[in-house]
């Protein structure tokens, strides 16, 4: 089974949140090919969390878990701090007041 670009994730990603209508934003834009990516949830009062895919090594599934989740400075700091030891690392931030984020959407949780 192929593997999937970073890259090609991202801006399909980005284009389902944009069908239904959710804000979302390239914050830093990772390798291309093989960029881990760690989404944002900004609910716009001040609180945001972080989610970053890993893999299940029971099942073999990769599924979406919170990383971080706080004051949106926090989660922010978190996020950096990810980047310093991942320079290829991506992150969207999506601002959704619902918390939506499409991750457990099909397609996206898997």
């Amino acid at each position: 089974m192929a593997r999937l670009t970073a890259e090609f994730w991202v801006k399909a990603y980005l284009a389902r949140l944009r069908a239904e209508g959710i804000p979302a934003f390239v914050t830093a834009h990772g390798d291309d090919q093989a960029g881990a990516v760690m989404v944002k949830l900004n609910t716009l009062d001040g609180q945001a969390r972080a989610f970053a895919r890993r893999w299940d090594l029971e099942t073999g599934a990769r599924r979406w878990e919170l990383l971080e989740e706080g004051a949106d400075a926090e989660v922010d700091a978190a996020l950096a701090r990810q980047r310093r030891m991942d320079p290829d690392l991506w992150v969207i931030e999506v601002e959704d007041r619902a918390g939506r984020h499409l991750l457990d959407a099909p397609g996206l949780s898997d």
